[in-house]
């Protein structure tokens, strides 16, 4: 049920604050950061900059304070695995191209492809070649 919620979230993430979020995670897996350097860097208010780490929370991605400054404790890829991207506005023809890989990606595209196809249910027998 977790993968439908990151749907909605991803569906309503402006590619602005996306890319501001993913400049967040980078500068805080570099070494820790002080609040003041991340709002010039982000060109955030101190609301704004709130805001984005309890969005970065409800995703399951935590950014630490220790001595003042911010670091993302994990690792910068396991962060960003869990953070969605916008809507990438591809057609149905893109999409099923893109699915055709073997990867994790590439499947979870085509499930994505192949429930819409189907309005709803997913299908192993459906056919999504281009």
């Amino acid at each position: 049920m977790g993968r439908k919620k990151t749907d909605e979230v991803a569906a309503t993430l402006s590619p602005h604050r996306a890319a501001r979020l993913y400049r967040l995670l980078v500068l805080t897996a570099e070494a820790p950061r002080t609040r003041k350097l991340l709002l010039n860097r982000l060109k955030l208010d101190l609301r704004g900059f709130y805001r984005d780490l309890e969005f970065l929370r409800s995703l399951g991605i935590e950014v630490s304070l220790t001595d003042e400054r911010y670091q993302l404790p994990g690792e910068l890829n396991a962060a960003l695995s869990r953070l969605p991207l916008p809507d990438p506005c591809l057609s149905f023809q893109e999409a099923m191209q893109l699915s055709q890989g073997h990867t994790t990606a590439h499947h979870k595209l085509r499930r994505r492809l192949e429930s819409l196809i189907n309005g709803g249910k997913s299908s192993a027998s459906s056919r999504t070649t281009t």
